[in-house]
């Protein structure tokens, strides 16, 4: 198991033994054949494996297994690895960090000292860039163009300014890795169907930034049972947007208990009000003794009427 193992710097020289050690373990499951042939045979793939590099997830990454095999861990790699701990990536997420990302390998080692330098220049700072970059391994594989595009395309359309386009990438950095097209379609969901003004949508994207990458149809029904069924009007959505990130079901069922207990207030003026965020983020022990006023066994056994 890989807690045998004394964990070393990636980058300290291993004796022939404590290679051969290593190698000895299987670090992958028999049926994984291809990379894992290698390892015997590849100082490179060693090293890699020692570092936590899962090759058998490597493999299944289009045209990744090859490029290992092309590349020399002392003339191509280290490098490369050694520049990711100087963008702040820990030592222990290294291995991991190549696992999801082995194409950074294969990368330009001034291409990638040029995007850190424009996050630099966009006054990221070191914390923030290592956070972005160990959250999003993609995010360096991306021309300068590119990452400037889509900060200008969330400033433009959220009409955010420059320090709160940072923040929302810098909680969410995938938004400047993954696709546009559902962040358009969410964005235009929000605005057409569901009916919510510009600065309202500003709002909740600010403080719920992953409603910019969920499922539409999941946003509208949640949305259709807040609004429509609940009663709930646009301006309070806007204050509780984390109430998107829930389940359909939970809300349902509380709302039903509250209903049938004569208590489903969701009217910030009435003295027995109760937030969206109270209903949906409570433990169910919580819930039934603070919210409900009820036990969980009463609960339960509501669901079960349902």
């Amino acid at each position: 198991d890989w807690d045998d193992i004394p964990p070393s710097s990636a980058l300290e020289e291993i004796s022939e033994e404590e290679a051969v050690q290593i190698i000895a373990d299987p670090i992958l499951p028999p049926q994984s054949s291809t990379l894992r042939d290698y390892v015997d045979h590849s100082e490179t793939l060693a090293k890699l494996v020692h570092l936590g590099v899962d090759l058998s997830q490597v493999e299944k990454r289009q045209k990744a297994g090859q490029l290992l095999l092309t590349l020399d861990f002392e003339k191509d790699i280290k490098k490369t690895l050694l520049f990711l701990k100087d963008v702040g990536v820990e030592d222990n997420q290294l291995g991991p960090f190549i696992t999801k990302n082995p194409y950074i390998l294969g990368e330009d080692l001034e291409a990638l000292e040029t995007r850190v330098a424009y996050l630099k220049s966009k006054k990221f700072s070191k914390a923030e860039i290592a956070q972005m970059v160990s959250r999003a391994p993609y995010l360096l594989l991306f021309s300068v163009e590119r990452l400037d595009n889509r900060l200008g395309f969330f400033k433009n359309e959220l009409g955010l300014s420059v320090k709160k386009t940072k923040d929302l990438v810098i909680r969410l950095p995938r938004l400047l890795t993954g696709k546009l097209e559902p962040v358009k379609e969410n964005l235009q969901v929000c605005q057409i169907e569901l009916g919510f003004q510009r600065d309202e949508i500003q709002q909740i994207v600010f403080k719920t930034p992953k409603i910019l990458t969920a499922s539409t149809k999941r946003l509208k029904q949640i949305f259709d049972y807040l609004h429509n069924i609940m009663g709930i009007p646009h301006h309070i959505l806007t204050r509780f947007p984390q109430v998107f990130n829930s389940k359909l079901l939970r809300i349902q069922e509380r709302h039903l208990f509250l209903k049938f207990l004569g208590r489903a207030q969701y009217d910030p003026a009435q003295p027995s009000y109760i937030s969206l965020d109270q209903l949906v983020s409570l433990p169910d022990e919580v819930f039934c003794a603070e919210i409900a006023k009820a036990s969980m066994q009463d609960f339960e056994k509501f669901l079960k009427t349902l």
